[in-house]
Protein backbone atom coordinates (compact mmCIF):
# COMPACT_ATOMS: atom_id res chain seq x y z
CA UNK A 1 0.00 0.00 0.00
CA UNK A 2 0.32 2.99 -1.42
CA UNK A 3 3.45 2.06 -3.43
CA UNK A 4 5.23 -0.89 -4.96
CA UNK A 5 8.25 -0.22 -2.76
CA UNK A 6 6.13 -0.66 0.33
CA UNK A 7 4.99 -4.05 -0.92
CA UNK A 8 8.65 -5.00 -1.30
CA UNK A 9 9.38 -3.96 2.28
CA UNK A 10 6.39 -5.94 3.58
CA UNK A 11 7.57 -9.02 1.69
CA UNK A 12 10.98 -8.68 3.34
CA UNK A 13 9.41 -8.28 6.78
CA UNK A 14 7.31 -11.42 6.21
CA UNK A 15 10.58 -13.35 5.86
CA UNK A 16 13.02 -11.53 8.14
CA UNK A 17 10.58 -10.32 10.82
CA UNK A 18 7.86 -12.93 10.52
CA UNK A 19 7.42 -13.25 14.28
CA UNK A 20 7.63 -9.54 15.02
CA UNK A 21 4.37 -7.79 15.85
CA UNK A 22 2.98 -5.67 13.01
CA UNK A 23 -0.49 -4.75 14.28
CA UNK A 24 -2.30 -4.71 17.61
CA UNK A 25 -6.06 -4.57 17.23
CA UNK A 26 -8.82 -5.36 19.73
CA UNK A 27 -6.27 -6.94 22.11
CA UNK A 28 -4.99 -9.29 19.39
CA UNK A 29 -1.44 -9.13 18.07
CA UNK A 30 -0.77 -9.81 14.39
CA UNK A 31 2.77 -10.67 13.36
CA UNK A 32 4.23 -9.73 10.01
CA UNK A 33 4.03 -13.39 9.04
CA UNK A 34 0.33 -13.55 9.88
CA UNK A 35 -0.43 -10.27 8.13
CA UNK A 36 1.39 -11.46 5.02
CA UNK A 37 -0.37 -14.82 5.07
CA UNK A 38 -3.82 -13.23 5.28
CA UNK A 39 -2.97 -10.74 2.52
CA UNK A 40 -1.85 -13.60 0.27
CA UNK A 41 -5.12 -15.48 0.84
CA UNK A 42 -7.11 -12.33 0.09
CA UNK A 43 -5.08 -11.74 -3.07
CA UNK A 44 -5.91 -15.21 -4.37
CA UNK A 45 -9.60 -14.62 -3.69
CA UNK A 46 -9.48 -11.25 -5.44
CA UNK A 47 -7.97 -12.82 -8.53
CA UNK A 48 -10.78 -15.39 -8.54
CA UNK A 49 -13.31 -12.55 -8.29
CA UNK A 50 -11.85 -10.93 -11.38
CA UNK A 51 -10.16 -7.96 -9.68
CA UNK A 52 -7.49 -6.61 -12.06
CA UNK A 53 -5.44 -3.44 -12.57
CA UNK A 54 -7.89 -2.35 -15.27
CA UNK A 55 -10.39 -0.96 -12.77
CA UNK A 56 -10.08 0.29 -9.19
CA UNK A 57 -11.87 -1.31 -6.26
CA UNK A 58 -13.45 0.28 -3.19
CA UNK A 59 -12.52 -0.81 0.35
CA UNK A 60 -14.46 1.08 3.07
CA UNK A 61 -12.08 2.05 5.86
CA UNK A 62 -13.16 -0.24 8.69
CA UNK A 63 -10.44 0.03 11.36
CA UNK A 64 -9.12 -3.52 11.54
CA UNK A 65 -6.10 -5.68 10.78
CA UNK A 66 -8.22 -7.57 8.26
CA UNK A 67 -8.96 -4.37 6.33
CA UNK A 68 -5.25 -3.54 6.20
CA UNK A 69 -4.50 -7.05 4.92
CA UNK A 70 -7.25 -6.61 2.29
CA UNK A 71 -5.73 -3.30 1.16
CA UNK A 72 -2.32 -4.96 0.83
CA UNK A 73 -3.95 -7.72 -1.23
CA UNK A 74 -5.55 -5.19 -3.57
CA UNK A 75 -2.19 -3.55 -4.24
CA UNK A 76 -0.60 -6.95 -4.67
CA UNK A 77 -2.92 -7.75 -7.59
CA UNK A 78 -2.22 -4.31 -9.04
CA UNK A 79 -5.54 -2.56 -8.40
CA UNK A 80 -5.88 1.03 -7.25
CA UNK A 81 -8.10 1.34 -4.20
CA UNK A 82 -10.67 3.94 -3.23
CA UNK A 83 -10.74 4.14 0.59
CA UNK A 84 -13.82 6.06 1.78
CA UNK A 85 -15.14 6.43 5.29
CA UNK A 86 -16.83 3.29 6.58
CA UNK A 87 -19.66 5.55 7.79
CA UNK A 88 -20.50 6.88 4.33
CA UNK A 89 -24.15 6.36 3.40
CA UNK A 90 -25.07 3.90 0.62
CA UNK A 91 -26.10 6.61 -1.86
CA UNK A 92 -22.87 8.59 -1.44
CA UNK A 93 -20.81 5.38 -1.54
CA UNK A 94 -22.47 4.34 -4.79
CA UNK A 95 -21.84 7.79 -6.28
CA UNK A 96 -18.11 7.90 -5.55
CA UNK A 97 -17.66 4.28 -6.67
CA UNK A 98 -19.19 5.22 -10.00
CA UNK A 99 -17.02 8.33 -10.21
CA UNK A 100 -13.86 6.26 -9.62
CA UNK A 101 -15.03 3.50 -12.01
CA UNK A 102 -14.70 0.85 -9.26
CA UNK A 103 -15.44 -2.74 -10.21
CA UNK A 104 -16.14 -4.05 -6.68
CA UNK A 105 -16.84 -2.90 -3.14
CA UNK A 106 -14.82 -5.17 -0.85
CA UNK A 107 -14.89 -5.79 2.88
CA UNK A 108 -13.01 -8.28 5.04
CA UNK A 109 -15.21 -11.27 5.81
CA UNK A 110 -15.08 -13.24 9.08
CA UNK A 111 -13.87 -16.42 7.35
CA UNK A 112 -10.72 -14.97 5.81
CA UNK A 113 -12.45 -14.29 2.52
CA UNK A 114 -13.42 -10.89 1.13
CA UNK A 115 -17.09 -9.98 0.84
CA UNK A 116 -17.66 -8.51 -2.61
CA UNK A 117 -20.37 -6.40 -4.24
CA UNK A 118 -20.04 -5.83 -7.98
CA UNK A 119 -20.31 -2.22 -9.17
CA UNK A 120 -21.88 -1.59 -12.58
CA UNK A 121 -19.36 -0.42 -15.16
CA UNK A 122 -19.56 3.16 -16.33
CA UNK A 123 -17.58 6.09 -17.69
CA UNK A 124 -18.78 9.12 -15.74
CA UNK A 125 -18.51 12.37 -17.65
CA UNK A 126 -15.96 14.81 -16.27
CA UNK A 127 -14.10 12.26 -14.12
CA UNK A 128 -10.64 11.11 -15.17
CA UNK A 129 -9.74 7.42 -14.79
CA UNK A 130 -7.07 6.74 -12.19
CA UNK A 131 -3.83 5.23 -13.47
CA UNK A 132 -2.85 2.27 -11.23
CA UNK A 133 0.75 2.81 -12.29
CA UNK A 134 0.65 6.29 -10.76
CA UNK A 135 -1.64 6.03 -7.72
CA UNK A 136 -2.33 2.94 -5.65
CA UNK A 137 -4.69 4.64 -3.21
CA UNK A 138 -7.44 7.24 -3.38
CA UNK A 139 -8.53 9.09 -0.26
CA UNK A 140 -11.64 11.23 -0.05
CA UNK A 141 -12.24 14.61 1.53
CA UNK A 142 -14.66 14.86 4.45
CA UNK A 143 -17.67 15.59 2.26
CA UNK A 144 -18.91 18.18 4.74
CA UNK A 145 -20.05 20.40 1.87
CA UNK A 146 -21.44 17.67 -0.40
CA UNK A 147 -20.23 14.44 -2.03
CA UNK A 148 -16.63 13.71 -0.97
CA UNK A 149 -13.97 14.65 -3.49
CA UNK A 150 -11.67 11.83 -4.62
CA UNK A 151 -7.96 12.50 -4.05
CA UNK A 152 -5.45 10.09 -5.67
CA UNK A 153 -2.13 9.74 -3.80
CA UNK A 154 0.81 9.19 -6.19
CA UNK A 155 3.14 6.27 -5.46
CA UNK A 156 6.17 8.53 -5.73
CA UNK A 157 4.55 10.98 -3.32
CA UNK A 158 4.12 8.29 -0.68
CA UNK A 159 7.69 7.03 -1.07
CA UNK A 160 9.09 10.56 -0.74
CA UNK A 161 6.85 11.20 2.27
CA UNK A 162 7.85 7.95 3.98
CA UNK A 163 11.53 8.79 3.63
CA UNK A 164 11.00 12.31 4.97
CA UNK A 165 8.91 11.13 7.95
CA UNK A 166 11.32 8.37 8.97
CA UNK A 167 14.22 10.84 8.92
CA UNK A 168 12.35 13.75 10.56
CA UNK A 169 11.02 11.71 13.49
CA UNK A 170 14.00 9.31 13.65
CA UNK A 171 11.73 6.28 13.27
CA UNK A 172 13.02 2.70 13.38
CA UNK A 173 11.63 -0.82 13.50
CA UNK A 174 11.66 -0.54 17.31
CA UNK A 175 8.99 2.17 17.33
CA UNK A 176 5.31 1.74 18.19
CA UNK A 177 2.64 4.00 16.72
CA UNK A 178 -0.81 4.77 18.08
CA UNK A 179 -3.15 4.95 15.07
CA UNK A 180 -6.06 7.12 16.20
CA UNK A 181 -7.28 8.59 12.91
CA UNK A 182 -9.54 6.62 10.52
CA UNK A 183 -7.82 4.64 7.75
CA UNK A 184 -9.38 6.92 5.13
CA UNK A 185 -7.69 9.95 6.69
CA UNK A 186 -4.30 11.06 5.31
CA UNK A 187 -2.79 10.74 8.81
CA UNK A 188 -2.80 6.97 8.24
CA UNK A 189 -0.02 7.40 5.66
CA UNK A 190 2.30 8.14 8.58
CA UNK A 191 0.96 6.37 11.65
CA UNK A 192 0.09 3.13 9.81
CA UNK A 193 1.84 2.76 6.47
CA UNK A 194 5.20 4.38 7.21
CA UNK A 195 5.46 2.23 10.34
CA UNK A 196 4.64 -0.97 8.45
CA UNK A 197 7.18 0.02 5.82
CA UNK A 198 9.80 0.13 8.59
CA UNK A 199 8.75 -3.18 10.16
CA UNK A 200 7.55 -1.39 13.29
CA UNK A 201 4.35 -1.85 15.36
CA UNK A 202 1.00 -0.12 14.93
CA UNK A 203 -1.67 -0.04 17.65
CA UNK A 204 -5.05 0.42 15.95
CA UNK A 205 -7.62 2.38 17.96
CA UNK A 206 -11.13 1.05 17.54
CA UNK A 207 -13.41 4.00 16.66
CA UNK A 208 -15.73 2.86 19.47
CA UNK A 209 -12.92 3.69 21.92
CA UNK A 210 -12.10 7.01 20.26
CA UNK A 211 -13.73 9.06 23.05
CA UNK A 212 -12.71 6.74 25.90
CA UNK A 213 -9.77 8.47 27.57
CA UNK A 214 -9.11 5.63 30.01
CA UNK A 215 -8.96 3.07 27.20
CA UNK A 216 -6.65 5.26 25.12
CA UNK A 217 -4.30 5.80 28.04
CA UNK A 218 -4.14 2.06 28.67
CA UNK A 219 -3.26 1.43 25.01
CA UNK A 220 -0.37 3.89 25.14
CA UNK A 221 0.88 2.57 28.47
CA UNK A 222 0.40 -1.17 27.93
CA UNK A 223 1.99 -1.29 24.49
CA UNK A 224 4.85 1.12 25.07
CA UNK A 225 3.72 3.54 22.36
CA UNK A 226 6.63 5.73 21.23
CA UNK A 227 4.81 7.85 18.61
CA UNK A 228 1.49 9.65 19.05
CA UNK A 229 -0.11 11.71 16.30
CA UNK A 230 -3.58 13.19 16.43
CA UNK A 231 -6.07 16.01 16.60
CA UNK A 232 -6.45 18.02 19.86
CA UNK A 233 -9.26 15.71 21.07
CA UNK A 234 -6.79 12.82 21.30
CA UNK A 235 -4.29 14.87 23.31
CA UNK A 236 -7.07 16.12 25.56
CA UNK A 237 -8.19 12.55 26.31
CA UNK A 238 -4.68 11.22 26.85
CA UNK A 239 -3.82 13.94 29.39
CA UNK A 240 -6.96 13.90 31.56
CA UNK A 241 -5.31 11.85 34.33
CA UNK A 242 -2.77 14.18 35.93
CA UNK A 243 -1.01 11.30 37.69
CA UNK A 244 -0.09 9.43 34.49
CA UNK A 245 3.05 10.01 32.45
CA UNK A 246 4.18 8.12 29.36
CA UNK A 247 7.64 7.27 27.95
CA UNK A 248 6.52 8.28 24.43
CA UNK A 249 9.33 10.08 22.60
CA UNK A 250 7.43 11.83 19.77
CA UNK A 251 4.09 13.65 19.98
CA UNK A 252 2.53 15.32 16.94
CA UNK A 253 -0.33 17.84 16.96
CA UNK A 254 -2.22 18.01 13.69
CA UNK A 255 -5.64 18.38 12.09
CA UNK A 256 -6.45 21.70 13.77
CA UNK A 257 -4.81 24.17 16.14
CA UNK A 258 -3.98 22.79 19.58
CA UNK A 259 -5.53 25.00 22.27
CA UNK A 260 -2.69 26.69 24.15
CA UNK A 261 -4.15 25.60 27.48
CA UNK A 262 -3.55 21.94 26.53
CA UNK A 263 0.18 22.39 26.01
CA UNK A 264 1.20 22.24 29.71
CA UNK A 265 -0.90 19.09 30.12
CA UNK A 266 0.79 17.44 27.13
CA UNK A 267 4.25 18.44 28.37
CA UNK A 268 3.48 16.94 31.79
CA UNK A 269 2.06 13.69 30.41
CA UNK A 270 4.92 13.19 27.92
CA UNK A 271 7.97 14.50 29.80
CA UNK A 272 10.51 12.79 27.49
CA UNK A 273 8.83 13.59 24.19
CA UNK A 274 9.72 16.02 21.46
CA UNK A 275 6.55 17.92 20.54
CA UNK A 276 5.74 18.88 16.96
CA UNK A 277 2.97 20.91 15.37
CA UNK A 278 2.38 19.66 11.81
CA UNK A 279 0.14 21.24 9.18
CA UNK A 280 -1.10 19.72 5.94
CA UNK A 281 -4.13 18.92 3.80
CA UNK A 282 -5.50 15.72 2.28
CA UNK A 283 -4.49 17.07 -1.12
CA UNK A 284 -0.87 17.86 -0.17
CA UNK A 285 -0.05 15.70 2.87
CA UNK A 286 2.17 17.30 5.51
CA UNK A 287 3.50 20.70 4.49
CA UNK A 288 4.78 22.58 7.58
CA UNK A 289 6.41 21.55 10.83
CA UNK A 290 7.28 23.36 14.06
CA UNK A 291 8.97 21.86 17.10
CA UNK A 292 7.19 23.19 20.17
CA UNK A 293 9.02 24.23 23.34
CA UNK A 294 6.35 24.50 26.09
CA UNK A 295 8.63 26.77 28.13
CA UNK A 296 8.81 29.46 25.45
CA UNK A 297 5.58 28.94 23.47
CA UNK A 298 3.44 32.02 22.97
CA UNK A 299 -0.35 32.26 22.99
CA UNK A 300 -0.56 30.73 19.50
CA UNK A 301 1.47 27.77 18.26
CA UNK A 302 2.97 28.41 14.79
CA UNK A 303 2.69 25.86 12.01
CA UNK A 304 6.36 26.63 11.50
CA UNK A 305 8.31 26.43 8.27
CA UNK A 306 7.82 24.41 5.08
CA UNK A 307 9.27 20.93 5.33
CA UNK A 308 11.98 19.76 2.92
CA UNK A 309 10.94 20.20 -0.70
CA UNK A 310 7.80 22.24 0.07
CA UNK A 311 7.16 25.68 -1.47
CA UNK A 312 4.76 28.12 0.18
CA UNK A 313 3.18 31.30 -1.18
CA UNK A 314 0.76 33.85 0.29
CA UNK A 315 -1.68 35.70 -1.96
CA UNK A 316 -3.84 38.70 -1.10
CA UNK A 317 -7.54 39.26 -1.87
CA UNK A 318 -6.66 40.33 -5.42
CA UNK A 319 -4.59 37.21 -6.07
CA UNK A 320 -1.24 39.01 -5.92
CA UNK A 321 1.72 37.39 -4.16
CA UNK A 322 2.53 38.75 -0.69
CA UNK A 323 6.31 39.11 -0.44
CA UNK A 324 8.04 39.11 2.93
CA UNK A 325 6.12 39.33 6.22
CA UNK A 326 2.37 39.60 5.74
CA UNK A 327 -0.97 37.81 5.72
CA UNK A 328 -2.81 36.10 2.89
CA UNK A 329 -4.28 32.87 1.63
CA UNK A 330 -1.77 30.04 1.91
CA UNK A 331 -0.78 28.14 -1.24
CA UNK A 332 1.56 25.16 -1.06
CA UNK A 333 3.34 22.80 -3.41
CA UNK A 334 4.72 19.57 -1.92
CA UNK A 335 6.57 16.51 -3.22
CA UNK A 336 3.70 14.44 -1.80
CA UNK A 337 0.64 16.14 -3.28
CA UNK A 338 -2.09 14.68 -5.45
CA UNK A 339 -1.96 15.04 -9.21
CA UNK A 340 -5.49 16.49 -8.99
CA UNK A 341 -9.04 15.48 -8.18
CA UNK A 342 -10.67 12.88 -10.40
CA UNK A 343 -13.38 15.45 -11.13
CA UNK A 344 -11.50 17.72 -13.48
CA UNK A 345 -13.83 20.70 -13.07
CA UNK A 346 -12.69 21.11 -9.44
CA UNK A 347 -9.01 21.45 -10.26
CA UNK A 348 -9.02 24.95 -11.76
CA UNK A 349 -10.42 26.36 -8.52
CA UNK A 350 -8.27 24.28 -6.15
CA UNK A 351 -4.92 24.49 -7.95
CA UNK A 352 -3.06 27.48 -9.34
CA UNK A 353 -0.02 27.65 -11.63
CA UNK A 354 3.24 28.67 -9.97
CA UNK A 355 3.36 32.49 -9.69
CA UNK A 356 6.76 32.57 -11.39
CA UNK A 357 5.75 29.99 -13.99
CA UNK A 358 8.33 27.49 -12.76
CA UNK A 359 7.38 23.98 -11.61
CA UNK A 360 4.06 22.33 -10.97
CA UNK A 361 0.85 23.83 -9.61
CA UNK A 362 0.23 25.09 -6.09
CA UNK A 363 -2.74 23.92 -4.01
CA UNK A 364 -4.99 26.63 -2.60
CA UNK A 365 -5.48 25.56 1.01
CA UNK A 366 -8.29 28.03 1.76
CA UNK A 367 -6.42 28.93 4.97
CA UNK A 368 -5.27 32.40 5.95
CA UNK A 369 -1.73 32.52 7.30
CA UNK A 370 0.80 35.11 8.40
CA UNK A 371 4.46 34.91 7.47
CA UNK A 372 6.48 36.33 10.35
CA UNK A 373 9.74 38.26 10.07
CA UNK A 374 11.73 35.12 10.95
CA UNK A 375 10.14 33.17 8.07
CA UNK A 376 7.84 31.05 10.20
CA UNK A 377 4.11 30.85 9.52
CA UNK A 378 1.14 31.25 11.86
CA UNK A 379 -2.28 30.01 10.84
CA UNK A 380 -5.07 32.59 11.13
CA UNK A 381 -7.97 30.32 10.22
CA UNK A 382 -10.02 29.36 7.22
CA UNK A 383 -10.99 31.97 4.66
CA UNK A 384 -14.53 30.71 5.10
CA UNK A 385 -14.18 31.36 8.87
CA UNK A 386 -13.81 35.04 8.02
CA UNK A 387 -17.33 36.49 8.11
CA UNK A 388 -18.84 39.96 8.44
CA UNK A 389 -20.92 40.63 11.53
CA UNK A 390 -22.67 44.00 11.36
CA UNK A 391 -20.32 44.92 8.56
CA UNK A 392 -17.17 44.13 10.54
CA UNK A 393 -14.84 41.32 9.41
CA UNK A 394 -14.70 38.72 12.19
CA UNK A 395 -12.53 35.61 12.57
CA UNK A 396 -14.76 32.88 13.98
CA UNK A 397 -11.80 30.82 15.19
CA UNK A 398 -10.44 33.73 17.23
CA UNK A 399 -13.79 33.98 19.01
CA UNK A 400 -13.73 30.24 19.57
CA UNK A 401 -10.22 30.40 21.05
CA UNK A 402 -11.27 33.08 23.57
CA UNK A 403 -14.21 31.00 24.82
CA UNK A 404 -12.11 27.82 24.92
CA UNK A 405 -9.56 29.59 27.13
CA UNK A 406 -12.07 29.85 30.00
CA UNK A 407 -10.79 27.49 32.74
CA UNK A 408 -14.19 25.80 33.07
CA UNK A 409 -14.57 25.07 29.34
CA UNK A 410 -13.72 21.60 28.09
CA UNK A 411 -14.37 22.35 24.40
CA UNK A 412 -15.99 25.07 22.32
CA UNK A 413 -17.10 25.55 18.73
CA UNK A 414 -18.33 28.78 17.17
CA UNK A 415 -20.28 28.96 13.91
CA UNK A 416 -21.57 31.84 11.79
CA UNK A 417 -25.29 31.70 11.01
CA UNK A 418 -26.81 33.84 8.22
CA UNK A 419 -28.78 36.81 9.54
CA UNK A 420 -30.96 39.18 7.50
CA UNK A 421 -29.95 42.21 9.57
CA UNK A 422 -26.37 41.60 10.71
CA UNK A 423 -25.20 39.58 7.71
CA UNK A 424 -24.12 36.85 10.10
CA UNK A 425 -24.59 36.20 13.78
CA UNK A 426 -22.35 33.99 15.89
CA UNK A 427 -23.47 30.96 17.86
CA UNK A 428 -21.27 29.14 20.36
CA UNK A 429 -21.68 25.51 21.38
CA UNK A 430 -19.78 24.81 24.61
CA UNK A 431 -18.98 21.68 26.62
CA UNK A 432 -18.18 22.67 30.19
CA UNK A 433 -15.88 20.78 32.51
CA UNK A 434 -17.66 18.21 34.70
CA UNK A 435 -19.13 19.75 37.83
CA UNK A 436 -18.17 23.31 36.87
CA UNK A 437 -21.68 24.81 36.75
CA UNK A 438 -20.55 27.26 34.06
CA UNK A 439 -23.42 29.30 32.57
CA UNK A 440 -23.78 31.12 29.28
CA UNK A 441 -24.03 34.42 31.16
CA UNK A 442 -20.70 33.91 32.89
CA UNK A 443 -19.08 32.79 29.65
CA UNK A 444 -20.46 35.84 27.85
CA UNK A 445 -18.91 38.07 30.54
CA UNK A 446 -15.60 36.25 30.05
CA UNK A 447 -15.72 36.88 26.31
CA UNK A 448 -16.58 40.56 26.78
CA UNK A 449 -13.25 41.12 28.54
CA UNK A 450 -11.27 40.60 25.33
CA UNK A 451 -13.69 40.47 22.40
CA UNK A 452 -15.20 43.49 20.67
CA UNK A 453 -18.94 43.73 21.02
CA UNK A 454 -19.75 42.47 17.52
CA UNK A 455 -17.65 39.32 18.10
CA UNK A 456 -19.46 38.19 21.25
CA UNK A 457 -21.73 35.31 20.16
CA UNK A 458 -25.38 36.32 20.17
CA UNK A 459 -26.31 32.84 21.39
CA UNK A 460 -24.26 30.53 23.61
CA UNK A 461 -25.40 27.03 24.48
CA UNK A 462 -23.53 25.53 27.45
CA UNK A 463 -23.98 21.92 28.46
CA UNK A 464 -22.34 18.78 29.79
CA UNK A 465 -22.67 16.68 26.63
CA UNK A 466 -19.57 16.34 24.41
CA UNK A 467 -19.55 18.39 21.24
CA UNK A 468 -20.52 16.49 18.09
CA UNK A 469 -17.39 15.37 16.26
CA UNK A 470 -16.49 14.39 12.72
CA UNK A 471 -14.90 11.00 12.02
CA UNK A 472 -11.48 12.65 12.37
CA UNK A 473 -12.22 14.05 15.83
CA UNK A 474 -12.78 17.68 14.87
CA UNK A 475 -15.85 19.57 16.12
CA UNK A 476 -18.64 18.99 13.60
CA UNK A 477 -19.31 22.66 12.91
CA UNK A 478 -21.53 21.83 9.93
CA UNK A 479 -23.86 19.75 12.12
CA UNK A 480 -23.89 22.45 14.81
CA UNK A 481 -24.70 25.13 12.25
CA UNK A 482 -27.52 23.10 10.72
CA UNK A 483 -29.06 22.36 14.13
CA UNK A 484 -29.00 26.07 15.01
CA UNK A 485 -30.56 27.08 11.69
CA UNK A 486 -33.26 24.44 12.00
CA UNK A 487 -34.01 25.68 15.49
CA UNK A 488 -34.26 29.25 14.22
CA UNK A 489 -36.58 28.23 11.40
Amino acid sequence: MPSSRLLGHLAEHAVNRSRSVALICADRKWTYGELSGLAERYAAELTALGVTPRRPVCVPAHKSAETIALLIACFTVGASVLVPSSELGPAALRTICEQARCSHVLTAGPDGRPVSTVVEAGAPEGFAPVDPGVAKIMFTTSGSTGTPKIVPVPESGFDDFAQWAAKQFELTADDVSLSYAPLNFDLSLLDVWVFLRLGAQVVLVDPAAGADGKRLRLLVDDHGVTFVQGVPLLHQLLTEDEDLTFPTRTVVFTGEALPRRLLPRVARAFPRARLFNVFGCTETNDSFIHEVDPATAGPRIPIGRPIDGVDAVLIDDDGAVVDGPGTGELLVRTPFQTTGYLEGALNDKAFRPAPNGVGGPFYRTGDLATRCADGSFVLEGRRDFQVKVRGIRTNVLEVEAVLAAHPQVEAAAVVAVPDDVAGHRLHAEVERKPGSGLTSLRLRAHGAKTLPRHAIPSTIRVGDAPLPRTSTGKPDRTLIKHSVMEGVD
